[in-house]
C-alpha cells in the first residue's frame, strides 16, 4: 500500500494546522516532521514543542524523523509529545540496536535512515528490529532539493532482502519526491512517500497530495 507522508519542513508554519489538515483531506495518511539539531545536518528545525502542539492539530500518525545527535537522550521527549513512529539514522547512532529498541520500548514504530552515501549493507543487522526503513535520495538538511537518482537501487536492494529474508520493514523515500520522480521511487519499491515541497511548496496541499497519490499509484500499478 502507498502512503503520502507530507513533510512540514516546506508548509507555512503560520497557517500549519490548516495546511496539515488540507493535506489529510487529499489523502496523506501520515505527517512527516523533520527534526534537525544543527550539529548532525547545517540547519535547526523544530523540537517538542511543535509536535505537541501539531498533536493537536490532527488525529494523523506522527512521523519523526529525528536528523539529531545522540537521539536517546530525545527519545523519551518526543513520544510524551506524541510522536507516533520515530527514525534514527545510522550513522548518528553509536548503538543502533540499543537506540531501535528503545523507540519500540515507547510503543512507536521505530524506523532507520540512511543517508545517499551510505550503504544499505549497513542495516543488515538490525533489519530485522525496524518497522520502516527511510532512504534519503538527498543529503538531508534542507528542503527543495534535487532528488538523487543513485538512491534508487536502495530501495530496490530492501525490497529485495526483505523477500529474501521473510521480513515485515517498510520502505520510505524522503528528498526530491515530486511528480516527476514518484513514478520512479514506487517502481523501485518505496512504499511511503516524504514530500514537502510538492505537497506544500505552492498551490492548494489538498490537490497537490491528490496528485502526487494518483501518480504513485499508477505507477505501482504497473508494476505488478
Amino acid at each position: 500500500m502507498i502512503e503520502l507522508a507530507p513533510s512540514i519542513l516546506s508548509a507555512d508554519f503560520a497557517r500549519l494546522a490548516e495546511q496539515v489538515r488540507a493535506a489529510g483531506e487529499g489523502g496523506a495518511s501520515v505527517i512527516h516532521l523533520d527534526i534537525m539539531d544543527g550539529h548532525f545536518v547545517p540547519n535547526m528545525t523544530i523540537g517538542p514543542p511543535v509536535v505537541k502542539s501539531l498533536r493537536k492539530a490532527t488525529k494523523l500518525p506522527l512521523d519523526c524523523h529525528l536528523m539529531i545527535e545522540n537521539p536517546d537522550q530525545y527519545i523519551p521527549e518526543f513520544v510524551e509529545a506524541g510522536a507516533n513512529w520515530m527514525s534514527v539514522h545510522q550513522e548518528a547512532c553509536r548503538h543502533l540496536n540499543r537506540t531501535l529498541n528503545l523507540i519500540k520500548s515507547h510503543y512507536c514504530l521505530a524506523g532507520v535512515v540512511i543517508n545517499p552515501a551510505t550503504p544499505v549493507d549497513a542495516l543488515s543487522e538490525v533489519l530485522d528490529i525496524v518497522d520502516y526503513v527511510l532512504v534519503m535520495s538527498v543529503n538531508p538538511g534542507f528542503g527543495a532539493q534535487k532528488f538523487i537518482p543513485s538512491t534508487l537501487h536502495k530501495m530496490s536492494r530492501l525490497a529485495e532482502i526483505r523477500n529474501q529474508r521473510g521480513l515485515n520493514y517498510r520502505i520510505e523515500v524522503d528528498g526530491g519526491v515530486s511528480l516527476d520522480t514518484v513514478s520512479e521511487v514506487v517502481r523501485a519499491g518505496a512504499e511511503i512517500l516524504v514530500a514537502g515541497n510538492a505537497v506544500f511548496g505552492k498551490g492548494d496541499p489538498k490537490k497537490n497530495a491528490q496528485d502526487l497519490l494518483r501518480a504513485a499509484t499508477e505507477a505501482a500499478l504497473q508494476k505488478v
